[in-house]
């Protein structure tokens, strides 16, 4: 396959292998992701690593399983009690650990079973064998994927412990430190797009690293509202200096009267305002026979079947103008790019917009 910055691989590529993890993103640039997407959150020596959440490792790793790591959990696993209806507990966080002790910990699909009354039963819920995965610190991410010759798509994910963290972590020193890590492994800023859900951390990028700030995106899935969806809502971020907003394939998606698969308001004055649009997450909702689930919500009434796929994909490039679409699995969104032209190192919109 063609190398594609129109294919973003989120999480590297979870649809079969542990999300964030060494296997998972060298699946998804041989799959022809040009850019692929490391959360970014903390340890508790302040170490950057990649998770999707602070506190998803009780469902994300086998960490309940090794009981002098399970014991420094924020909640160490309990076991359900069946008879009693009473599921089974646990809560982990990275800043529960150090990095050495978080990668002594192996990825995992992200699931468990609430009934389980052990812990090796509470982590293999699924019907197959668990895939296990290596975990990475955020800079062995950005040494991968150098080598693997792909673009970065870091989210610095809000983190659940209050800030600042232990009194003098402050939230700027989390947003600074990420783009710090880029700077230190020699990655240039047009190669680079930081993401984040909290305006303040985009504004931030752009008054302290403005060649990085430059091309954050601002992630929303805000229920739209005829204010937020407005063309002087989305002029309003263009003028704090935002250049891009990503949001879920369901707020960038209509119908139009006739049924046919549209751009949302939302979409059309996001782009009207001079805004670079991305789409979330394809490939994550399973079977689209019965509409695809809360991805594809605002368009359910047309999605029957799971070809149906390339027609969401197609609209969000043709109709919507998306510049990226991040995916559980790129091979699709790269074929899309392959058929269409979008594909190759020599069209580059998802890294150099103006």
């Amino acid at each position: 396959m063609h190398w594609a910055e129109f294919s973003i691989g989120h999480r590297g590529a979870p649809l079969r292998f542990p999300e964030h993890t060494l296997e998972s993103y060298t699946a998804a640039a041989r799959m022809g992701a040009g850019i692929v997407e490391c959360d970014v959150t903390f340890t508790k020596d302040r170490e950057l690593v990649c998770r999707h959440a602070q506190d998803d490792l009780h469902t994300t790793t086998n960490v309940v399983t090794i009981p002098e790591l399970n014991a420094k959990c924020t909640q160490p696993f309990v076991p359900a009690v069946p008879s009693e209806g009473k599921p089974a507990q646990a809560e982990c966080r990275t800043s529960d650990f150090t990095l050495a002790e978080l990668k002594s910990l192996q990825g995992k699909t992200d699931d468990v079973n609430p009934m389980a009354t052990t812990p090796e039963a509470y982590i293999n819920a699924g019907p197959r064998p668990l895939a296990r995965g290596t975990l990475l610190s955020h800079r062995e991410s950005i040494r991968l994927l150098k080598a693997l010759g792909v673009g970065f798509a870091p989210e610095l994910k809000t983190p659940v412990v209050a800030m600042p963290y232990e009194g003098d972590y402050t939230q700027e020193d989390f947003a600074r430190q990420m783009i710090a890590e880029y700077r230190a492994e020699g990655v240039p800023p047009e190669a680079v797009w930081p993401q984040s859900f909290r305006l303040a951390d985009i504004l931030f990028w752009l008054d302290q690293a403005n060649e990085f700030g430059q091309r954050a995106a601002l992630l929303d899935m805000d229920k739209p509202t005829p204010l937020n969806t407005s063309l002087i809502a989305m002029a309003k971020l263009k003028a704090l200096g935002v250049n891009a907003v990503a949001a879920p394939l369901w707020k960038l998606l209509a119908l139009d009267d006739q049924g046919h698969i549209v751009p949302s308001r939302y979409a059309r004055n996001a782009r009207m305002a001079g805004l670079a649009l991305l789409a979330w997450t394809v490939e994550r909702s399973g079977s689209l026979a019965g509409g695809g689930g809360w991805y594809y919500q605002s368009v359910a009434q047309a999605i029957n079947n799971d070809g149906d796929m390339f027609a969401v994909i197609d609209a969000l490039a043709r109709e919507v103008g998306v510049v990226g679409i991040f995916s559980d699995w790129p091979a699709t969104t790269t074929f899309y790019a392959n058929c269409t032209g979008r594909a190759g190192p020599s069209r580059r919109p998802f890294l150099n917009i103006e």
